[in-house]
C-alpha cells in the first residue's frame, strides 16, 4: 500500500509560480512511475505530467514550457514546478502512483487516470488575474 499526500497549494497571482510536492509513505515508490493530474468542478481529471522510474518526463501540451516534473526517490517525493500561471491552471491538483512496475528502459508514457492506482486528496491551486 502507498500513501500520498499532496501539499504547496495555494491562491497566487498570474505570472507567479508555485512548487507541488507529493509526499509518500508505506512501499516505496521508486520502481513505480508516478503522475500529476489536476480536475476541476466541471471537468473530468486531467493529465499534467508524468515521471517514469528511470526520470523520464512527458507534460501535456497545455502546460508544456511552464510546468516540468521531478522526483527524489530517496525521500519517496514527486514535485510539480508550475511557473508562470494563468487563471486557467485553477484546478485540484492530485499525485498519484502506478501500483505495477514498468521496465527500466520503457519509453512509454502513462497520461490516463486509470492507469494509476493510488492517489493523494489533492491540493487546490486558484490563480487569480
Amino acid at each position: 500500500q502507498v500513501q500520498l499526500v499532496e501539499s504547496g497549494g495555494g491562491l497566487v497571482q498570474a505570472g507567479t509560480s508555485l512548487r507541488l510536492t507529493c509526499t509518500s509513505s508505506g512501499r516505496a515508490v521508486s520502481d513505480y512511475d508516478m503522475g500529476w493530474f489536476r480536475q476541476t468542478p466541471d471537468k473530468e481529471r486531467e493529465f499534467v505530467a508524468t515521471i517514469r522510474r528511470n526520470g523520464g518526463t512527458e507534460i501535456a501540451d497545455s502546460v508544456k514550457g511552464r510546468f516540468a516534473v521531478s522526483r527524489d526517490n530517496a525521500k519517496k517525493t514527486m514535485y510539480l514546478q508550475m511557473d508562470n500561471l494563468k487563471p486557467e491552471d485553477t484546478a485540484l491538483y492530485f499525485c498519484a502512483v502506478r501500483d505495477r512496475r514498468s521496465v527500466l528502459t520503457s519509453t512509454y508514457f502513462y497520461t490516463k487516470a486509470d492507469d494509476y492506482a493510488y492517489w493523494g486528496q489533492g491540493t487546490q491551486v486558484t490563480v487569480s488575474e
